[in-house]
């Protein structure tokens, strides 16, 4: 079912826009670094640029599931184990990692997003969306990365901008597989 081909991440939006072609498909709020935008190592900040999924993580593990270093803990996100844990960067549900595509701007020596462990990830629901708070990666809402994880093949083309975005945030959906 992998139909989108191209993902826009708009941080003035703090939005994830996806597309078939040209045709806008999906769109679901995100929350992106409290640091701002950077590519340095070490930053915080959230990488611009052109990139692509290198990896996804995590498939058919159950909403909520815990990953540290990529891997599942075993552990599936609540309140008692969130209390159990405090000031604890929660990767939950499933894992988009990214890598970029542009030499000497986010990818290779100090900026390289795939070596910065920079992924599109699931939050815990009582997490923010629609405001910059992590801590570089994209934050997404558990149940909506479960609708984009199926639909974003390995590879798939990712651009992060600073811009707004204001024809994709208002534009219809078209919806189905068929162009």
């Amino acid at each position: 079912m992998t139909d989108l081909d191209f993902l826009h991440v708009s941080i003035a939006d703090q939005m994830l826009y996806g597309f078939t072609g040209s045709r806008l498909r999906l769109r679901l709020p995100v929350s992106t670094a409290l640091n701002g935008v950077g590519e340095r190592n070490g930053s915080g900040c959230t990488p611009r640029g052109r990139h692509r999924v290198r990896a996804r993580i995590g498939e058919g593990l159950p909403l909520g599931a815990v990953l540290r270093g990529r891997r599942w803990t075993g552990e599936v996100w609540n309140a008692d184990l969130h209390d159990q844990y405090p000031g604890r960067d929660w990767i939950l549900t499933r894992i988009l990692w990214l890598s970029g595509c542009e030499a000497g701007y986010n990818r290779m020596g100090s900026v390289d997003t795939f070596r910065r462990y920079i992924y599109m990830h699931g939050t815990p629901d009582s997490e923010p969306m629609g405001i910059p708070r992590s801590h570089g990666c994209i934050r997404m809402r558990n149940a909506d990365l479960l609708e984009l994880f199926p639909r974003v093949p390995a590879g798939c083309a990712v651009h992060i901008g600073e811009a707004a975005c204001p024809d994709w945030s208002s534009a219809t959906l078209i919806q189905g597989f068929a162009d």
